[in-house]
């Protein structure tokens, strides 16, 4: 989980078999969407990604803060302790002496700043997304530490509330733009979570990404958390440099890790 090439470039899942497929963690300077059915791991993965961002540089990480923008009232401050507290024990199990050398390293491996360092945004409507999206430019001039902005969900008002097509087209391609040019600009990773919803294709109805066609180039990589019988998996379904792969993960009470199971491998679609 915390290895040496995580650091300034990549965000660790928290499972070293998603990294893999992810070429090494969430990328920074790229925008990454993740979807899914409800209850599979979205938000846990985001919220996990809003404290993993905040490893020490010490410790393999890239020590920045987060940008969390919920728009559907589903991130739990009492689940972000808890996904906290895990990352501190996997920091001292990986790290044992760490916090003993620095000060800051120590006054970091606290739940409570972890939580501190993760700016919360609650929307409420798509004028308010497209409002505190366009906020984002000057926010981030201020807070240079931030690595990572979360938008948990992105499609959720615009499905909810948004009548006109066309312009909704529009709206969704303009906010894409100016979150591709965010993450390049600040040297941040910008991730995406996506409801799903049914498509009508070839006679019979399959499960898509919620407004898959209009905001299909939106991201630079998509990645699909679906299940299979009982357990989790993500399907790397888009990446400009990464093969099309699979792999197993878990939701536990420490937050996103490895399927326990020894018989799952990772599968490549070559």
């Amino acid at each position: 989980m915390f290895s040496d090439e995580l650091s300034q470039k990549h965000i660790t899942t928290g499972s070293g078999d998603l990294n893999d497929i992810l070429g090494g963690g969430i990328h920074c300077k790229e925008v990454t969407e993740i979807g899914g059915v409800p209850g599979v791991g979205k938000t846990q993965l985001g919220i996990q990604l809003a404290i993993n961002v905040q490893i020490p540089v010490e410790c393999g990480g890239l020590g920045g803060k987060a940008v969390y923008i919920d728009t559907e009232g589903s991130f739990m401050v009492e689940r972000v302790y808890q996904i906290a507290e895990g990352c501190i024990r996997d920091i001292l199990e990986h790290f044992p002496h760490s916090h003993e050398k620095s000060s800051s390293v120590q006054k970091q491996l606290q739940p409570e700043r972890f939580l501190a360092d993760i700016y919360y945004f609650r929307i409420c409507s798509y004028t308010e997304q497209i409002a505190v999206i366009n906020y984002m430019e000057k926010f981030l001039r201020e807070h240079k530490d931030v690595r990572i902005v979360i938008i948990d969900s992105v499609t959720f008002h615009f499905r909810q509330d948004f009548e006109d097509l066309a312009l909704r087209t529009r709206v969704l391609s303009g906010l894409s733009l100016k979150l591709m040019k965010i993450a390049k600009t600040y040297n941040l990773a910008v991730v995406l979570l996506n409801q799903v919803t049914t498509k009508f294709t070839e006679g019979s109805f399959q499960l898509t990404l919620a407004l898959g066609d209009s905001w299909s180039h939106s991201c630079t990589n998509r990645l699909i958390l679906h299940w299979n019988g009982n357990e989790r998996y993500a399907h790397l379904d888009k990446s400009p440099s990464l093969p099309v792969a699979s792999a197993p993960y878990a939701v536990t009470g420490k937050g996103i890790r490895d399927a326990v199971s020894s018989n799952h491998k990772r599968a490549r679609v070559t």
